[in-house]
């Protein structure tokens, strides 16, 4: 059985392309796209395949996007598990200006899923999360799917005796009140959460501290983009700075650091070196294109510089 097991409620087949100069009312003659099995668990199984962890994946996915979606994950070396629907899986598309290097991202909302569809991802997250040690929960939400699902969620893996991992927003956090090992807002993330500012470092872990603190969860990681990351826990708080890399693309970074972090954890690591290593895979997914998958060889540079920080 793998170590990890990722939900993901709401995959995106990724398109990815060039164009010379984005312009309004042109026809940009793009070039041939790049397609990748997307979504936030689905990038973090993919990851931790590359990190040498095994990992599972569930996930709803229908029509010809969601067949195509499971065939790009079969030959990545994960072990997918799929619920068929009767929506069509959304597809995510990117286009990438060759004249500045900046990326275009436009993320299409996903099928509706019915209170069965529900029900039935939850019922094969309980059969694939036994033996396994963490269950990752990334991503947003479909249409049809309310905030609570996510607590279910949590109940599913602590039932599993895994630790469960939570990255998503919106309602998905507001509804969250017990049963989290590990959550990973980003910094407007947080404020959304606790509705205030969070405009100094003290305030922002003093945030943090107060979801540890009120049980949410045991451990609150804060994204913080080029300022690096922000760790709380009951007995640590730690900033470890961003690396300085070229960015090639964005997508996909967030869901990386999630997968270094997990992975550091099921290696033993303190929770510090855990987010080294979530900070090293997040800065190798920016030296790739579009959503496509980092290269270990760059995750373990870039993990000796960040543990160094």
């Amino acid at each position: 059985m793998p170590d990890i097991v990722t939900l993901t409620m709401n995959p995106a087949l990724d398109v990815t392309t060039y164009t010379a100069e984005v312009r309004p009312t042109s026809k940009l003659r793009c070039e041939a796209p790049r397609l990748e099995a997307g979504g936030g668990g689905i990038n973090v199984a993919k990851v931790a395949g590359v990190l040498g962890v095994s990992a599972g994946a569930v996930y709803p996915a229908g029509g010809p996007t969601g067949d195509t979606l499971s065939a790009l994950l079969a030959g990545g070396g994960v072990d997918s598990r799929r619920i068929d629907i009767d929506g069509l899986t959304r597809e995510s598309f990117t286009a990438i200006e060759r004249s500045t290097g900046h990326e275009y991202r436009f993320v299409l909302p996903g099928p509706e899923l019915s209170v069965e569809d529900q029900e039935r991802c939850l019922d094969l997250l309980v059969e694939t999360a036994t033996g396994a040690r963490y269950v990752v929960a990334s991503g947003s939400l479909p249409p049809g799917v309310p905030g609570e699902f996510v607590q279910r969620v949590a109940d599913v893996a602590t039932d599993a005796g895994a630790r469960f991992v939570l990255d998503s927003s919106g309602d998905a956090l507001r509804r969250i009140k017990s049963g989290v090992h590990l959550v990973k807002p980003s910094l407007r993330e947080l404020r959304e959460w606790v509705g205030r500012e969070l405009r100094t470092p003290h305030e922002q872990a003093a945030a943090a501290h107060e979801l540890v603190d009120a049980g949410v969860a045991e451990v609150v990681v804060v994204s913080l983009g080029p300022e690096g990351a922000l760790l709380v826990s009951a007995d640590t708080t730690a900033r470890l700075k961003a690396l300085d890399v070229p960015v090639r693309s964005a997508v996909g970074a967030g869901d990386s650091m999630v997968a270094g972090l997990v992975v550091g954890l099921l290696r033993g690591r303190s929770l510090r070196d855990a987010l080294a290593l979530g900070i090293a895979a997040g800065s190798a997914a920016l030296l790739t294109p579009g959503s496509q998958v980092c290269r270990r060889e760059d995750v373990e540079r870039f993990d000796v510089l960040a543990r160094e920080r």
